[in-house]
Formats: structure tokens, C-alpha cells, sequence
């Protein structure tokens, strides 16, 4: 199933780049391409970060970085 629209990225190579040790949304976005264009992809990249940790992965907790103000 296509998760990102924007860079044609599916849930498996979500997958195989979280297996592969992309273990936080930055990851991902740097490995995948997901959710740096319109963003909707984010909610399900991070349903499936989640299914990785509860799964008992080795993945990291996602850390926000807030942005200063210009």
C-alpha cells in the first residue's frame, strides 16, 4: 500500500528501512522520502513507527525539535 503519495513510498519500504535501523520520523524521511512534501504521510509513518515499538523493535522514541521563531 502506497503510504506517501508525494514520493510513491509504500508501507514495505517503510518497513525495510525501519528493519534496516531507521528507527525515528527523521530517519525515515532521510532513508524514504516520506513526509517533507505535503506531510499527510506523517500520521500513518508514525502509526507504523509505533507498530515497531510495541512489536518490540529496537527503534528509538521519536524526539520533536522545537524551531526558533525568525
Amino acid at each position: 500500500m502506497i503510504i506517501c503519495v508525494c514520493k510513491s513510498v509504500s508501507d514495505r519500504s517503510i518497513h525495510s528501512a525501519i528493519h534496516a535501523g531507521a528507527n525515528s520520523l527523521e530517519a525515515l524521511q532521510f532513508e524514504c522520502g516520506v513526509a517533507l512534501c505535503c506531510g499527510k504521510c506523517e500520521n500513518a509513518v508514525f502509526d507504523i513507527l509505533a507498530t515497531h515499538n510495541s512489536a518490540g523493535d529496537t527503534a528509538i522514541p521519536i524526539s520533536f525539535h522545537e524551531r526558533a521563531a525568525a
